[in-house]
């Protein structure tokens, strides 16, 4: 029983590093693949990282770890949206090419309180992955549960960024006013 002990501690140190070397989200089924097990092995490990302290987030572009190299952008906002499953695309490419990136969605469950999903989607690439992600996953979209309303956390470079991408969801009537 050392012995495996031993390598799955070696297999989760081989897991940290590898997400520390990526600049890209790397999924569990990659990782599984590179080290010989399977996906649900990879998800305890970096569970297990996770536990220890480590800043490994899951997002729908795989496994992420936080570091403060990379630059916050300048301008932060959570904005508060209304539409369909079917219209998600619609929404999330309204967002990135105003230049904005989706940081998370937010749902508010009468049971669980808030769930927060880490989206970090900032390319039309970005939104094809996770809308071939819930597809092939028969996954629902988390507005499902909330009638159709969210938040997101956006961020971009500029001000105006965020005002304009505002202005074309408001008009679409994505945006839920108050």
């Amino acid at each position: 029983m050392g012995e495996s002990k031993m390598k799955a501690n070696e297999r989760r140190q081989q897991i940290l590093t590898l997400l520390k070397e990526q600049n890209e989200p790397i999924t569990g089924s990659s990782i599984a693949k590179e080290m010989n097990v399977t996906r649900q092995v990879i998800v305890g490990d970096v569970s297990l990282i996770k536990a220890s302290g480590e800043p490994i987030v899951a997002t729908s572009q795989g496994y992420v770890y936080l570091t403060t190299v990379h630059p916050e952008s300048a301008c932060k906002r959570t904005i508060v949206c209304r539409h369909s499953a079917e219209q998600t695309e619609e929404e999330l490419t309204i967002l990135v090419d105003h230049g904005v990136k989706i940081e998370d969605v937010v749902v508010e469950h009468p049971v669980y309180g808030d769930l927060t999903a880490r989206l970090n989607i900032s390319s039309r690439r970005d939104i094809q992955r996770f809308i071939e992600q819930v597809n092939s996953t028969n996954a629902s979209f988390l507005l499902e549960l909330t009638s159709g309303i969210h938040t997101h956390t956006i961020s971009a470079d500029h001000i105006e960024a965020l005002d304009d991408v505002e202005k074309e969801l408001a008009e679409k009537g994505i945006l839920l006013e108050s």
